[in-house]
Parts: C-alpha cells; sequence; structure tokens
C-alpha cells in the first residue's frame, strides 16, 4: 500500500513526525509532500497566482510552498511514480470539529485526495493550555490511529466520502472508546482585534474564541470532552436534497 501523506502545520511540526510514525506501522511505502510553512486555516484553497517550489528532504520525503491541496496535487501528478492507495492528512495540531472543518488546511487535504478518488482520511489531536503552552499527549494519536485507520480502510470504499478523527488530550489511562459522531455547531467564535504598529497605523488580528463547553450530543465536540477519540464521515456532494426538493415546488423543474 503506497501512502501520501500531508498536512496544514508544515513538515517541520511535531505532528507530522507522528503522521510519519503512524503510517509506517501500515505500510513500507510511505511518502510526505507537505507545506514549507504552516498553512493552517486555508482549508481546500489552490496557490494559482505565484510558482511553487519543492525542496526534497530526504528519500520520498518533500516540503512545497503551497497549501495542503497544492501539496496533495504535487505529490499525485509529479512526484509519486504512480498514485497513493491512500492519504493521510494531520496529525493536526489541535482539534478540527464542528465549524473548524470547513476552515481547516487538514481537511483540504483530504477534500484534494478525495477528488482524486484515493481513500483519504484527516486526523487532528486536541491540546490543553498550561501556562500559556500548548500541551499534548501525542500518544494517543500514536497508538490508537493505526487500529482506526486499518478498520475504515475494511470498509468499501464509497466515492465522495471522507474520514475525519480526533483525538482527546489525555491520560493513557482516561481514553474512553471510540465514538461515531456527527459534525457539531457552536456560535461563530472569530473576532477581530485591532492593533497599531510602529508607526501608529492599524492593523488587525482574527483569532479564535471558541467556548467547548457547549457541545451537541452526539457530537465530535461532545466525543472530545468525554475524552474518546471520533470518527465522523464526511462527504464533498454539499448539496442539501431535501431542500432542493422544496426548490423544485418552488420554481416547477
Amino acid at each position: 500500500m503506497r501512502i501520501l501523506l500531508t498536512n496544514d502545520d508544515s513538515i517541520h511540526a511535531d505532528g507530522f513526525r507522528v503522521l510519519e510514525e503512524i503510517a509506517h506501522t501500515l505500510s513500507d511505502d510511505v511518502w510526505s509532500v507537505a507545506p514549507e510553512t504552516d498553512r493552517s486555516g486555508l482549508a481546500h484553497s489552490l496557490t494559482q497566482l505565484e510558482p511553487l517550489r519543492v525542496r526534497k528532504y530526504g528519500d520520498k520525503r518533500y516540503s512545497v510552498t503551497g497549501t495542503p491541496a497544492d501539496c496533495v496535487i504535487v505529490g499525485v501528478r509529479d512526484l509519486l511514480p504512480e498514485p497513493p492507495d491512500l492519504i493521510l492528512s494531520g496529525v493536526n495540531s489541535g482539534a478540527n470539529i464542528a465549524d473548524d472543518i470547513i476552515y481547516s488546511g487538514t481537511i483540504g487535504g483530504t477534500i484534494e485526495g478525495t477528488l482524486f478518488g484515493v481513500p483519504s482520511i484527516a486526523l487532528s489531536q486536541h491540546y490543553d493550555f498550561v501556562d500559556g503552552e500548548r500541551v499534548f499527549n501525542w500518544d494517543i494519536s500514536r497508538k490508537n490511529a493505526p487500529a482506526i485507520i486499518r478498520k475504515l480502510l475494511s470498509l468499501p470504499r464509497k466515492e465522495g466520502v471522507f474520514y475525519n478523527i480526533n483525538f482527546p488530550n489525555c491520560r493513557d489511562e482516561e481514553l474512553q472508546a471510540v465514538r461515531v459522531v456527527s459534525q457539531g455547531k457552536r456560535a461563530h467564535g472569530y473576532q477581530v482585534e485591532q492593533r497599531l504598529d510602529g508607526r501608529k497605523f492599524p492593523y488587525y488580528w482574527i483569532h479564535s474564541v471558541h467556548d467547548m463547553a457547549e457541545y451537541e450530543v452526539g457530537s465530535d465536540a461532545e466525543a472530545l470532552a468525554l475524552k474518546a477519540p471520533s470518527v465522523s464521515a464526511l462527504r464533498i456532494d454539499m448539496t442539501d436534497y431535501e431542500t432542493n426538493h422544496s426548490l423544485v415546488s418552488l420554481f416547477g423543474s
């Protein structure tokens, strides 16, 4: 099995090294094609207004000066000798749940893989802030991801569908059983902060103020709160078929 790896935190990220370890438990034919720098929050965007540069870090290991979707395209179309059998994106620094899925570059990598017709899985690791620092138990992802991936690969492939896995940040002994979940919903959590530069001109930061205290029953957010890995099936087709039926009645065709 040939596996292509990407992420949005960059090829230098701790979570990407964890993903490489995970992939090597599944296959010896592992290719890493990840962004040169952090590309978080770029969703399924493509770089089309400037050239992409590729740097080789070793055997089957490359960085691209672009987005996760760029990395998948460059990997599949140019760097790999044959298309991959599986694409893994992550392990993201922080959960990709609820509305975060829309913004996630990690998810963007799996969307691009799905468009290529390749089974694709996103993996993310929640963290806690302690004294202003992000604190991870990467072992939760490292130890539990391979078995979950193997189970997902045992399913018949469904066109246009990919998987999203999130791991809670907890001690090994606190970890609960895997939960199959729906995409949660949270109040819009992005705010704009205005600051002044050295010349007293304003500039802006968009920052997140998401509250994990509220979540829907059966959602990805609830699973993390209960210290359980979550698995959800997502799809490329965003058509709301129920509403479409109403539109047919409205427009007559």
